[in-house]
């Protein structure tokens, strides 16, 4: 089970959970650098720091790739970051976010950024507030639900973990609330139909877990792992 959850949560950059130590190198940083904080902590500015975001912008929409779309520029930065969140680039990472934020601050995927950053860091606190705060402006933003979802997982794994299986269940049941909200707005998220199979394979729902198991697979099965589909076999029987 724990190379499973930590299946699960790498597909949103989280590798694992439990309660933060201490204070991360970059989140002490952050408290002089206002490029480490989501939309730059909504700090004041200089007037030099105006004009290079202003320049950024501007060389930013020349590139004939966005044809002037804002939000497609800023979609790219929101990639870009979460490519160098994957090499564990976390500083650059952020950089990106926020510059994703200057291009189009109404772009609510910039806080599924921001939630990876500091579910990176060990803060899941802050990851979990993050996804909560782009949810209150866009409440059917998949990519939000489905890693909000996964957070209900991680802290699923670690109650259970630590005996607390009443509390845990209330997790994995947030977990598919909101996995479940994603997958009705897009229901062809390889990642999300994964995760809501592997919640019912938790819940020993088997039905369940086989149906939405198949779904991934028919959509292309990219994110199903070996050790996931063995487990599946050893706790469910799948019906003829």
């Amino acid at each position: 089970m724990d190379k499973l959850l930590g299946t699960i949560l790498i597909l949103i950059s989280v590798i694992s959970f439990g309660q933060q130590m201490q204070v991360s190198p970059l989140e002490e940083e952050g408290k002089t650098n206002k490029r480490l904080l989501p939309r730059y902590g909504l700090l004041p500015k200089s007037e030099d720091e105006i004009a290079a975001d202003k320049d950024f912008v501007t060389e930013t929409m020349k590139q004939p790739q966005f044809k002037g779309d804002y939000r497609a520029a800023s979609n790219h930065l929101i990639k870009l970051g979460f490519n160098y969140m994957y090499r564990r680039d976390f500083k650059t990472a952020m950089y990106r976010f926020n510059q994703a934020y200057l291009l189009d601050s109404t772009n609510t995927d910039i806080y599924w950024g921001y939630g990876g950053f500091y579910m990176n860091l060990g803060n899941y606190e802050e990851g979990k507030r993050q996804y909560e705060q782009g949810l209150s402006i866009d409440p059917a933003n998949t990519h939000l639900l489905t890693d909000y979802g996964t957070y209900f997982m991680g802290q699923y794994y670690e109650l259970k973990q630590a005996g607390h299986v009443s509390d845990a269940m209330k997790n994995l049941e947030s977990a598919i609330t909101y996995l479940d909200r994603s997958f009705k707005v897009d229901n062809k998220d390889q990642n999300t139909v994964y995760k809501l199979s592997i919640c019912y394979w938790l819940k020993d729902d088997c039905e369940k877990a086989w149906q939405f198991y198949d779904n991934c697979q028919e959509l292309g099965g990219q994110p199903i792992t070996a050790q996931y589909t063995d487990d599946l076999k050893k706790k469910c029987k799948k019906r003829k």
